[in-house]
Parts: C-alpha cells; structure tokens; sequence
C-alpha cells in the first residue's frame, strides 16, 4: 500500500512537470497558428523564415556559435588535462571560477564587459570586427560552466595518468596525447558541452542586445516591439533548436555507452 502511494505521488508530480513544462509551449505554438483569423496557418513561420534580418541574425549567431566553441574546446581541454595531471589540487577554485556565471546576473557581466573594453587601452567597441571579438570572450565565459562540467565529467572518467605514462612510454610529445589520446576519449563529454554551448549562444539576448550586434536573440527582442505573432513563431523554432540540441545528447550519450561496454572500456 505504502509503494503504491508512493507511486501515485510520483505520477501526479510527473505529470504537474509536464503540464508545467508543455502547456505554455502548446500555448504559444497555439497562439502563433492564429495570424489568419479563423484559420490555423504556419503564415508566421513563414514570415519570420522570409525575413532577411531573421536569416542574418541566425547565421550570425551560428558562425558566433560556431567559434565559441572552437576557442572553449581549445582553452578548457588543456586547462583540465593540465590540472588533472599536475596540480588536482587546483580543481575546486577552477569549480568556484567557472560556476560565476551562474551566481553574477548577465546584465551585470555586460555591463561590466562593456565600460572596461569600451574605453582605453582596449576599446573593443568602435569596429565591428572587435565587438566580435567581445562578443566571442563574452560566449565563452556564459558557456564556461557547461563546458567546464561536460568536459570535467569525461576526464574522470578515463585514468589520465596512466594513458599519459602509456603514450609517453611509445614516444608521444604532449601536442599527440592531447590529440590522439585525450581528445577521442572525451569526444562525447565535448559534443554534449558544444551542443549547450551552442543552444546558450543561440538563445542569449542580452550581450548582442546591449553590444548591438545581429544576433538572434537581440532580434528576438526587437521583433516583439512590431510584431505580434511573429515572436509567438520565433519562440517555439528556438524551443525547436534547444530540444534539438539536447535530443543530439542524448542520442550521442547512448551511442558512446553502448560503443564502451562493446569494447569492455
């Protein structure tokens, strides 16, 4: 009796989750059929699809997506190898370092970002080439704690020291075990922080916002000021991209635990 009411909870709160979760999504998906009175029409999708500032922005934020990640892979992954290998000691403050972003508001990071490379000797702020650059730094830092974690998780869970002794022992220099040893062990841990780092680039609106750069979420906020279903059509597609990206996780996730206990790793 006591299992089952325990049950019965569990699937009353499950199901207050997914009521919790959905019903706004299939609000605004509702709301945003209802261009055409009377009628359900994808006429808003359609709309934002055509719009050059749409497509622009989104190519944007991909390529911006794009480099974020590049530079994360390229700057956690030697960081991470490096403290694991040589001073684990110094793991906890890079935990501490890498989860402000999540205990300082953004608002407050941008505009810190903002008045210190506006002004000399910096002055990151008067070509669109270097607010690129800010805008990159700035991704970087917000994607840090995904990135940081996915990529902390996969190193535990291979035996650093040993694979660095064995690939040391057969010749290796440390730019052939980065690359032929350590990076295929963490193939999965870098996708799964790529894919959040990519969905966070995508959806941030305030760093393009107040740097005025085309991003996505910049014009995200400027569509709702004019439009009235176009934004309803804008939020559920970048639902679609988010859920997307973390569909890709999982699917990956799977794949490489199955590839491991074939190969008994």
């Amino acid at each position: 009796m006591k299992s089952k009411r325990i049950n019965l909870w569990g699937l009353f709160w499950a199901v207050l989750a997914l009521l919790y979760f959905f019903l706004p999504m299939y609000g605004t998906f509702e709301f945003s059929l209802r261009m055409k009175k009377g009628v359900y029409t994808f006429l808003a999708y359609e709309a934002v699809l055509a719009d050059p500032q749409f497509l622009e922005s989104f190519q944007y934020s991909v390529v911006m997506g794009l480099i974020t990640i590049t530079l994360s892979v390229l700057l956690f992954v030697p960081t991470i190898y490096w403290v694991y290998l040589r001073v684990p000691k110094a793991r906890p403050i890079l935990e501490i370092v890498t989860i402000l972003p999540f205990i300082i508001p953004v608002i407050v990071f941008v505009f810190g970002l903002v008045r210190t490379f506006s002004r000399p000797p910096f002055q990151l702020t008067l070509s669109p080439a270097k607010t690129d650059i800010l805008m990159v730094a700035g991704y970087i830092i917000l994607c840090m704690p995904y990135m940081f974690r996915s990529i902390d998780i996969g190193m535990r869970a291979i035996d650093v020291r040993t694979l660095t002794e064995a690939a040391q022992s057969l010749g290796a220099n440390w730019v052939q075990i980065l690359i032929n040893v350590i990076l295929p062990n963490l193939r999965i841990a870098i996708l799964s922080g790529a894919l959040i780092s990519f969905a966070t680039v995508i959806g941030e609106l305030i760093l393009g916002d107040y740097l005025f750069r085309p991003a996505l979420g910049a014009y995200m906020v400027r569509i709702g000021d004019s439009k009235l279903y176009e934004p309803a059509a804008l939020a559920i597609i970048s639902y679609a991209l988010t859920w997307t990206c973390l569909g890709l996780i999982q699917f990956f996730s799977r794949g490489g635990t199955s590839q491991q206990q074939l190969t008994g790793r």
